[in-house]
């Protein structure tokens, strides 16, 4: 399971204004704003689309369109987000520190795949424990029941994240991860899908340049 939500994308103006710094070709620029929005002119697009295919050094100006979202996902699938540390700063709802603030439940937690046996044993007697420990520590403070938790707590526990990335780690999740077996690198491959300019530019026929 995967939530993504409160997107805000920027940097499109100073991005278009840094591409063309190299050559000096500001006059060719044809982007404007328009109702409070940033559009993309033809001439713009079609450059950005030529220095990403270029390849890697050409298309620096990824690393200047800058997107923020909250993303609520397992802890399975944020430990393979963190191959992309470079480029991106997230700040998680704290595991350590807030852990026993509710009671478990099993809607903290990504469950889809599971089988129903497994939901009713073990799973279910696993979340009756971190409640268990929950409760102890919540009367008597010792550190022993709080540890019971943390290392009892599964990689399905569902974890919010408002994470802030450029348009270089996007174009390498939708590269990189497309295929990937977990369902979640799909989910969020869908909702950056919908990122402004990320279909046009991305896309391969898209990028594709005529000589």
């Amino acid at each position: 399971m995967i939530k993504v939500e409160k997107i805000d994308t920027w940097g499109f103006e100073h991005t278009v204004r840094g591409m063309r710094n190299p050559m000096n070709s500001w006059d060719k620029s044809d982007s404007f704003n328009y109702g409070g929005s940033f559009i993309l002119g033809k001439n713009d697009l079609e450059l950005m689309r030529k220095l990403i295919k270029a390849g890697n050094s050409h298309r620096k100006f990824l690393r200047q369109i800058f997107v923020s979202m909250d993303i609520t996902a397992p802890l399975y699938w944020w430990k393979e987000f963190d191959t992309y540390k470079v480029g991106t700063v997230a700040n998680s709802c704290s595991t350590m520190h807030n852990i026993h603030e509710k009671e478990f439940t099993i809607d903290d937690f990504s469950i889809e795949h599971l089988n129903v046996d497994v939901l009713e044993n073990p799973f279910k007697t696993i979340i009756d424990c971190l409640n268990f420990f929950r409760e102890l520590y919540l009367n008597d403070g010792d550190k022993n029941d709080w540890w019971q938790m943390i290392q009892l707590l599964p990689s399905s526990y569902n974890q919010k994240r408002t994470v802030t990335m450029n348009y270089e780690n996007i174009l390498n999740i939708m590269e990189q991860r497309s295929n990937h077996k977990l369902d979640e690198w799909k989910m969020l491959i869908t909702a950056l899908k919908n990122l402004p300019y990320t279909e046009e530019l991305f896309n391969e026929e898209n990028k594709k340049v005529t000589r």
